[in-house]
C-alpha cells in the first residue's frame, strides 16, 4: 500500500460528530509520528487540537506562522481574564480606573460572564483576583485567557484584504 511522507487533508473532520471528530484528531496525532500531515481547515480549534504550527494565508500571501500557542499570544484576548458570575454584580465598577485594563466585555452567549481585556503585553490576573477577592464578586468562573485564534485570524487577513 501507498505510504506517502507528506499527507494533506482538507478539512478533515467537517461535518463529523464529537466522538468521530476525536477519532480523526488522534489519527491524525499518530500519523503525525513519521510522516508531515498539512491540514487546510476553517475550524480553528482544529489548529489548537492537532497542529504544531499553523499558517495563515491571505490573497495567496502567508501573513502568519507560528504555533498555535504563538499566534494566540498575538490576539487581544491574550492575558485577559474570562470571568463568569453567580449573581449580578457591576464589576466594572470596581475596574474604572485601572491601568491595565482596556476593556470589560460582556458575553453575548452566556449571561453573568465577562471577558476583562488587559492593555498589549500586560499581565492583570494577580490585580483582577484581588479586587474580586476584596470586593466579594460572586464568581462560579475565573481564569486567564491563552488568546483565541479566530481573533488573530480576522485580524491578520483584514490587515491583508487593507494592504491589496
Amino acid at each position: 500500500m501507498h505510504d506517502p511522507k507528506v499527507l494533506i487533508l482538507d478539512e478533515p473532520t467537517d461535518g463529523l460528530d464529537p466522538n468521530q471528530k476525536h477519532h480523526v484528531r488522534e489519527l491524525i496525532k499518530n500519523l503525525a509520528k513519521d510522516k508531515i500531515v498539512i491540514i487546510s481547515t476553517h475550524i480553528l480549534e482544529e489548529v489548537t487540537a492537532v497542529c504544531t504550527r499553523a499558517i495563515i494565508i491571505a490573497k495567496g500571501c502567508i501573513v502568519a506562522d507560528g504555533t498555535p500557542a504563538e499566534l494566540e499570544s498575538r490576539s487581544r484576548y491574550h492575558q485577559a481574564i474570562k470571568v463568569t458570575l453567580t449573581d449580578e454584580y457591576d464589576l466594572s465598577a470596581d475596574l474604572n480606573g485601572l491601568a491595565n485594563v482596556e476593556t470589560v466585555e460582556a458575553s453575548e452567549d452566556e449571561r453573568l460572564s465577562y471577558t476583562i481585556v488587559a492593555k498589549d503585553g500586560h499581565s492583570i490576573f494577580s490585580q483582577v483576583s484581588e479586587i474580586a477577592q476584596d470586593k466579594h464578586w460572586p464568581v462560579s468562573e475565573f481564569h486567564v485567557e491563552r488568546g483565541q485564534l479566530e481573533d488573530v485570524f480576522r485580524n491578520v487577513t483584514q490587515q491583508a484584504e487593507g494592504a491589496h
